[in-house]
């Protein structure tokens, strides 16, 4: 994960691909079972903060890592953007991702609405490619339990996503609440149950990650994500090198060279002054332990924090930190994971601060529309009623699919780059971001004057 979600949990996204093509030969060499380098934030960065095209980052990253599967993260039908894309724009996306090199889609939605998966794992199978479908681990109490996010939930998940097609299956946890007894058994039950491989992926914020792997690893896990030790830890991945180290010797000993991992370590080091700035040096904890308690993903605590700060009301965190769990029961008691996390986050902000519910978001009256998707808990009906009381849509929420009510987006995306987009790439990137992504091509093809940010 180093090439993609390490850089992205703790510098802010910002490596440059210079930089992953300075170590990209050399990771090739290490036996993995695949390189996540591409998709999440990166598309976005890249074009919005670097002046630099991710399509072409990808051809290069291929060029340079031929042995070894390439790996991104697609958001659904969000694909590498913040809003539900057309049926056409997710199969042309996913084509032309295949076609410069990415092996293994691995695909989540975040409300676990497995219909907003479908059109990119047709288009990924049609290409040939690798599916790898996702459940997002969320908790409804302090462990694995309740009334939703319990045993059952994920092993029925799993079976659906199985059933669709899915090549292999990823846990994905990604504020690292998966504590080690729940990942043995979540894991013993998945492998017992699943015909298909089964990976699990976490982040180390609450410090149980490294913990919970080798449970996992007890329980028969196929593979685990990591990051290297300069871009582990913290918000990112465990870091690979002491997983290796400690299984060693056992039946589950990786084969990898663990001095090769150290020397690629050292490279990183070597480049990663250049990013020190983005690093998060406010505490001398390396863990979050208060996530143990409040379960607010890292991203999502921070632009709470930040929304008190502006209204000058921070001295009130401890009231937004009550009715958080209150509004995200009330709204079907979502995975806090983007886009729904800062959904629910501002919510509880608006309540606290104007009363509750007396502001929504336009965000928030398109989730309880049913424009998200379906939620894994029933909406409560009185919030309902409410969000939805002077909505332009209506007032009775849709019950399917939401790409159902989308236009075909691709032949007025590239009616409107004409003259500036080249190739199906330069489309998709306006089509994704409109506004940075069209400044973007007028940059890259001498329009504007190329500017770099921090």
């Amino acid at each position: 994960m180093t090439l993609r979600d390490g850089h992205q949990s703790l510098l802010a996204t910002r490596m440059r691909t210079a930089d992953m093509a300075s170590i990209a030969a050399e990771m090739n060499k290490a036996g993995f079972y695949s390189i996540e380098a591409w998709g999440g934030a990166t598309f976005d960065v890249a074009t919005r903060f670097l002046n630099e095209d991710p399509w072409e980052r990808l051809r290069l990253l291929k060029k340079l890592i031929p042995d070894t599967p390439l790996q991104m993260l697609l958001r659904g039908q969000n694909l590498v953007g913040y809003r539900h894309y057309a049926d056409d724009v997710v199969t042309a996306f996913v084509s032309h991702a295949a076609r410069l090199g990415i092996d293994v889609f691995r695909i989540f939605d975040a409300l676990n609405d497995e219909r907003n998966l479908k059109t990119a794992l047709d288009a990924v199978k049609s290409c040939g490619k690798q599916a790898q479908l996702c459940i997002c681990y969320s908790l409804t109490g302090p462990k694995m339990g309740g009334a939703i996010y319990n045993l059952d939930y994920y092993v029925n998940k799993a079976l659906v996503l199985q059933n669709m097609g899915a090549d292999s299956l990823c846990i994905k946890d990604m504020a690292g609440l998966i504590a080690p007894d729940d990942a043995y058994r979540l894991i013993k039950a998945l492998k017992r149950e699943l015909r298909i491989q089964v990976q699990l992926h976490t982040h180390y914020t609450s410090g149980m990650a490294s913990m919970s792997y080798l449970k996992a690893i007890e329980a028969g896990v196929d593979v685990v994500d990591t990051a290297l030790a300069p871009f582990a830890l913290r918000s990112s991945q465990p870091a690979i090198e002491p997983l290796v180290a400690a299984l060693q010797g056992t039946p589950r000993d990786t084969g990898l060279d663990l001095s090769q991992l150290v020397r690629l370590g050292q490279h990183l080091e070597s480049i990663g002054a250049r990013y020190r700035q983005f690093l998060d040096t406010t505490r001398l904890a390396v863990i979050d332990t208060s996530v143990l308690v409040h379960q607010i993903p890292g991203g999502m605590l921070t632009n709470l924090v930040a929304q008190l700060r502006e209204a000058g009301v921070l001295d009130r965190i401890d009231e937004v930190y009550k009715e958080l769990p209150r509004v995200r029961k009330e709204l079907g008691t979502p995975p806090l994971v983007t886009p729904i996390s800062q959904i629910v986050g501002v919510q509880a902000v608006q309540n606290v601060l104007f009363g509750r519910y007396k502001m929504v978001s336009t965000q928030l009256q398109d989730y309880v529309y049913g424009l998200y998707g379906r939620p894994p808990g029933p909406i409560d009906p009185d919030v309902q009623k409410t969000v939805l009381k002077n909505y332009k849509r209506g007032q009775t929420p849709i019950t399917g699919r939401p790409a159902d009510l989308l236009e075909p987006e691709l032949a007025g995306a590239e009616q409107a780059t004409r003259g500036i987009a080249r190739d199906i790439g330069d489309v998709l990137t306006y089509i994704l971001f409109p506004t940075t992504g069209l400044h973007f091509l007028k940059q890259k093809y001498g329009l504007e004057t190329a500017e770099a940010k921090a």
